[in-house]
């Protein structure tokens, strides 16, 4: 798959200005994130080793903490204010192992985790087929991926509006979930399974929507965005163009929510099913 065109750069800049703000405005982060959880109750799994990939502020990790209470729980981000902000939410004489680093370059031992968890984070990947490969790396045999990431409706009433402002790019782009589940298999995850939810957020104004963006450090990353300051006649132009979104005197802003996971392939277990059988 080719290079998603995200200035990680930017990206640890806008998080790490957004460490102190992204919970107040996370309300789909959290809800999406709590669902995703949920999804563990399914699954025969006691790791030893967990990773909250992408972690944010850690309300994931204190979750696995309190779920795995004999794993260890690794919190890992590109921003280190999100780190540390992670690292506090640990409980009294159990803390997280908080990690700042590269998703797409893991400053980890292959196969030293039996669950990897990520809310949210995959959309910001430069190289998704890298970050792919990376947990894959890190996973041992028989280890599972549980992640949700946006598909490329999210935040489609926004992208329109600014369409017919400009050509610039304003809004990130968002991987089909069928890309990504041909991407695990490619990779070499086995079993891999997808599927989508779609959320709608509503706002009384535009300018509410963008502020919340601002707070939760979602800025537009991509090499192709505006460089320079959005002038008001075009934020005016794109407030109109919004308009004809609302209903019920609110605008939406729609979101696509893929929800995927898929397994380290075991090779001893792929060896005793091909002698039985």
């Amino acid at each position: 798959m080719a290079d998603t065109g995200i200035d990680k750069a930017r990206v640890r800049r806008a998080f790490s200005r957004a460490a102190e703000t992204y919970d107040e405005v996370a309300v789909l982060q959290r809800e999406v994130g709590m669902r995703l959880v949920e999804r563990l109750e399914l699954v025969r799994l006691h790791p030893r080793w967990v990773l909250d990939l992408g972690c944010g502020t850690g309300f994931l990790t204190e979750d696995l903490l309190g779920r795995y209470p004999k794993a260890r729980v690794v919190a890992l981000d590109l921003a280190l204010p999100m780190v540390r902000c992670a690292r506090r939410r640990g409980r009294w004489r159990r803390r997280p192992s908080a990690v700042c680093g590269d998703m797409e370059r893991l400053p980890l031992a292959a196969g030293s985790m039996d669950l990897i968890l990520s809310n949210f984070a995959f959309q910001w990947a430069a190289d998704p087929e890298a970050l792919f490969r990376e947990c894959l790396r890190v996973l041992r045999p028989g280890g599972l991926l549980m992640f949700t990431t946006f598909g490329p409706d999210t935040l489609k009433e926004l992208r329109q509006a600014w369409s017919e402002v400009d050509a610039h790019q304003h809004v990130s782009p968002f991987i089909d979930m069928h890309d990504l589940g041909d991407l695990l298999v490619r990779t070499g995850f086995a079993a891999p399974v997808m599927d989508v939810d779609r959320m709608v957020l509503t706002y009384a104004e535009v300018d509410d929507l963008m502020r919340d963006l601002k707070r939760l450090g979602a800025h537009n990353a991509t090499a192709g965005r505006p460089r320079a300051l959005t002038g008001k006649a075009r934020m005016a132009a794109m407030r109109r163009a919004y308009e004809r979104f609302r209903r019920d005197g609110l605008l939406p802003a729609s979101h696509e929510v893929v929800y995927g996971h898929a397994w380290a392939p075991d090779p001893v277990a792929v060896k005793a099913e091909t002698l039985i059988s």
